[in-house]
């Protein structure tokens, strides 16, 4: 039996000696396991990375960026101003449709392009922070690709490690482990090899190490026990990739103010055409047609053709702004929701600090002295 095989029997791994799940993972506390085993393992369960979402095609990238509710009654303006004009031919060429047309292709382009940007940037940042990981195979110490680690792994910790996969401590000298990014636990964790014997949550398993979390002190060794979408980090990344995606307040707004316009759109041409024909005198075919191609003329010069084009640079410039705070925003509607956020509560200062403590003011009996620049020692649960 597996050490995956004694979670599904409900005997979770912190709850065992080290012992026992050196032995139920086939691994050997000294030698670790063989290369041709890992690689056996590896193509049983699959790489140690969290599974990522199925790369979406462009051209339905570029669709999407025509969903909007007033993107639509400008695109149905577009339109019925080429049919005027097909029927007309007042003039060389449909200059209003093609105004229209030119305003909601211009701001299609601006977010597409500005989300394919923020997708290349995230996947720069995911190659340049590729993580290695220290391991014991065939009684050698080796460093590996991160995602190459399969469950019984014998891995290396030490401080400034970031922990690649969870894992059972075996060994453990003075380890201290930062936890926040998955317990919000802002002090650092002492860790132990005993097995317990109570039933714990993540954060009270102190014979365990986390997918995600850093090495604070100490050094130590331990047994992979979980890998990929298997670890308590995958476990929070497939819980948010089932949540159901929300639209912003102004996605939701300026869909409201589409349907209204719509219907004001409409009511504008019916009561123009039912009043001309009870005021006027309207006889024959020709001069009711005239009366409802005025009606329909008016109710497409009501459509603010400007309104998407302007919130899509303005979005645009808040973009900019967050890009030279270093901060990649992937959707435009995204910058929208940080100036909606009227309260933010949380009961943890190292789940929203930048978890560090940075010396601001040098106060002596002669003065004080302000002091700039960026943390130069982290310091857990203490905000910059």
């Amino acid at each position: 039996m597996t050490g995956m095989d004694a979670q599904q029997d409900g005997v979770q791994p912190y709850r065992q000696a080290a012992a026992e799940v050196l032995a139920g993972l086939g691994t050997d506390p000294q030698r670790g396991l063989s290369e041709a085993e890992a690689q056996r393992r590896l193509a049983r369960h699959g790489r140690n990375e969290l599974a990522g979402e199925k790369p979406v095609p462009a051209w339905r990238k570029l669709l999407a960026q025509f969903q909007d509710m007033l993107v639509i009654l400008l695109l149905a303006a577009a339109l019925v101003s080429a049919t005027l004009w097909l029927i007309e031919r007042d003039a060389a060429l449909p200059y209003e449709a093609m105004a229209i047309l030119a305003v909601v292709l211009l701001n299609a382009a601006m977010g597409y392009f500005q989300r394919a940007r923020a997708e290349q940037a995230v996947a720069a940042l995911r190659q340049m922070s590729a993580a290695q990981a220290r391991v014991v195979r065939d009684g050698a110490q080796r460093s590996i690709p991160a995602a190459e680690l399969v469950p019984g792994d014998l891995i290396l910790v030490e401080e400034g490690d970031t922990i690649p996969a969870d894992a059972r401590i075996v060994h453990s000298a003075a380890l201290q482990t930062a936890e926040a990014a998955l317990t919000g636990e802002s002090l650092p964790v002492p860790k132990q090899a005993e097995a317990l014997a109570v039933e714990a949550g993540p954060g009270d398993r102190a014979n365990m190490l986390f997918s995600g979390t850093a090495a604070a002190y100490g050094h130590g060794r331990a047994v992979v026990t979980a890998t990929g979408m298997r670890t308590e980090m995958g476990r929070i990344a497939g819980m948010l990739k089932s949540a159901p995606e929300e639209r912003t307040p102004l996605q939701r707004e300026l869909d409201r103010v589409g349907r209204m316009l719509g219907t004001i759109v409409i009511a504008i041409a019916v009561v123009m055409v039912g009043t001309i024909l009870l005021v006027e005198d309207v006889r024959g075919a020709r001069a009711i047609f005239d009366v409802l191609i005025l009606g329909v003329a008016l109710a497409v010069a009501a459509v603010p053709e400007g309104l998407p084009a302007v919130v899509t640079a303005v979005l645009s410039v808040g973009v900019q702004r967050m890009a030279r705070r270093k901060a990649i925003v992937r959707h435009l509607a995204a910058v929208e929701t940080l100036g909606s956020a009227d309260v933010i509560a949380s009961d943890k200062t190292g789940t929203l600090t930048r978890n560090e403590m940075t010396v601001r003011r040098v106060v002596t009996a002669s003065g004080s002295v302000e002091v700039e620049g960026p943390a130069t020692r982290p310091w857990a649960g203490c905000g910059a």
